[in-house]
Formats: structure tokens, sequence, C-alpha cells
């Protein structure tokens, strides 16, 4: 069949036709330089922490022996400086080790392209705490949704499968789509209830529910729960949650609503310094161990001024 005039044919480049796998990763380590740390900056917001910990020393030892073995992931700015989008932990022990330049390779990436592969390359760690899988989920979800380009009411899968961009987060970091969307409502929380939650003193269902109340809520509820010396059982912050929704939720309501006694919560002693509540008799009961000890002093402090008199 003859070819018409006007058409075109499109030759392979002489360099892709000849390249090969050999060549490309030469290309891609040519990527892969020696950057002086301090042209590298933090990632916005970056929510995982880097902590100083015994495992951070085992890698301070490590790069002081055999250097940085897998490369940093950066990204050039506007300004020329870089970003850190993964690698955190080696820029830290590179600091520590005494070195002035992290091993990187340079990616050209969007931010929201960066968000995600800072969340990726931070959810392999071995342990995460709750705060960290938060903000990282809420980061990653979003950027998903700005980089698909789709509006937030349809919330469709470019791909045409109808996805919404928390399903799709939920195959790619296999949590359901519920606990997902539980682990962004913590974001909600205020820092002091939050870092509860990393150190396990608020279990995380409760946690999730604290989280529709108000700032100002979640204070007096903190409050509530320094006086009480108790945190929150589930079915308590349910309570509270339709108490706010009712707009019912005051003080003293948050107050009466510790104050419940737990089933099978273990009585806990009045005073929390062993060297008062061993020297309680155990026949004293529960509620009067206060008015025990009052009366012990006074008897004491009476004690004490016989005695003065005594020496005069």
């Amino acid at each position: 069949m003859a070819r018409s005039k006007g058409s075109k044919i499109e030759l392979t480049a002489y360099d892709d036709l000849f390249e090969t796998d050999e060549s490309r990763a030469e290309a891609n380590l040519s990527k892969v330089r020696e950057i002086p740390i301090a042209e590298i900056d933090e990632f916005p917001d970056h929510p995982f922490k880097v902590l100083q910990d015994e495992d951070m020393e085992q890698l301070v030892e490590s790069i002081k022996q055999r250097g940085v073995m897998t490369p940093a992931a950066v990204r050039q700015k506007e300004d020329g400086r870089y970003e850190l989008i993964s690698g955190h932990r080696r820029r830290k022990a590179c600091e520590l080790a005494g070195l002035e330049t992290l091993k990187c390779e340079v990616k050209d990436l969007t931010r929201d392209e960066a968000i995600i592969v800072m969340v990726e390359s931070n959810l392999q760690r071995s342990t995460i705490l709750p705060s960290e899988k938060a903000f990282a989920y809420k980061m990653r979800l979003e950027a998903m949704k700005r980089q698909a380009g789709r509006p937030s009411k349809e919330n469709v899968s470019p791909l045409g499968t109808h996805l919404r961009s928390d399903a799709e987060l939920a195959e790619k970091v296999g949590e359901s789509r519920n606990q997902i969307q539980r682990y962004i409502r913590l974001t909600g929380l205020v820092p002091e209830i939050l870092q509860m939650v990393d150190e396990k003193q608020i279990a995380f269902r409760p946690a999730v529910e604290i989280s529709y109340l108000t700032e100002e809520q979640q204070y007096t509820l903190l409050e509530a729960m320094s006086y009480n010396d108790a945190t929150p059982s589930l079915a308590q912050t349910i309570k509270m949650k339709k108490f706010m929704q009712d707009e019912k939720l005051t003080n003293e309501v948050i107050q009466s609503i510790m104050q419940e006694e737990k089933p099978n919560q273990k009585e806990k002693p009045v005073f929390k310094d062993e060297r008062i509540t061993r020297l309680i008799p155990r026949s004293i009961p529960r509620g009067q161990e206060t008015d025990f000890v009052v009366k012990a002093l006074t008897f004491y402090n009476r004690h004490l001024q016989k005695q003065r008199g005594q020496e005069r």
C-alpha cells in the first residue's frame, strides 16, 4: 500500500535503540551524589519522628564503619537547595557520625509525588506510632486527591475503577478504609492527648471518639483525667460524643462521666505514695482513707505540742 506524501516515518533515536539495561542503570547512578547536609532541608510537616535510641546508635556505628549503603532520596527545589524525601534517620546518623555530606539520589518529583514517596518509604519502619500513621495517612490521602485532580464530592479513580481515594490507599497499605479514617481522626486530638495515645495511656478507639470533641472540651477532659487519675473507656467516650452532638456536653457532664465506676475496674488507692498507703489499715472503709490520715496527723501534732510543753 502506497504511503501518502504527508505521512512521516518515525525513527527510534539512535541512543534509545542501543540503550541497554546496564546503560539505564548507569544513568540512574549519575543521579546519586554526595550532597552537603547543610544544603538539605527537612520535608515540610514530616510526620515521622527521628528518635535517638539504641537503633540510632547502631546506625551511627554502621555509617562510621561502612558509610551510607542506601542513598537517601531528595528533590531539588527552585532555590537550588534540596528537600529530603526519605532518609531522615540516615541524615541524622550522618550528623551524629560527624559527616558533612549525605549520599543521595536526586529525584524529579512534584510536591504530591514526593509526599506519596515519603509516606511509602517511612511506612516500612518496624515501629510506627499512632500519631505518625495519622498524619502520614492524612498527607498521602490529600496528595492522592490533588494528584488525580478529582473533585472531593465525586472522589473517583481516574483509572475507571470508581474507587474512593481512601479505598485506594487502603489497598496500598493493607488497612481497611474505616481504619484509615479512624487514624486520620486522631489528627483532631490536642497534642497532650495524642501523646497519651502514643504512650498507650489511652486506647485507640476511645481516642477516636475523643477527637470529635472541641479543643476546649478535650482540655476539660484532660483535667478530669488528671483529677480522677483515670482514662476514659470506649463507653464513656461514646457517651461524651453523644452529649456533645446534642450540645449538652458541659464541664460538669465531663467530670460526672469520668467519675463513673467502670466494670471490672481495679480499685485505686486514694494516695499514690506507698509510704502512706501501707500505713492505712485494711479495716478502713473505702473513701474514708483521707479522714483516717487527717485524724492521724492531728493526733501526731498534739503529741508534738505535748512534747514541746514538757521540754520547757
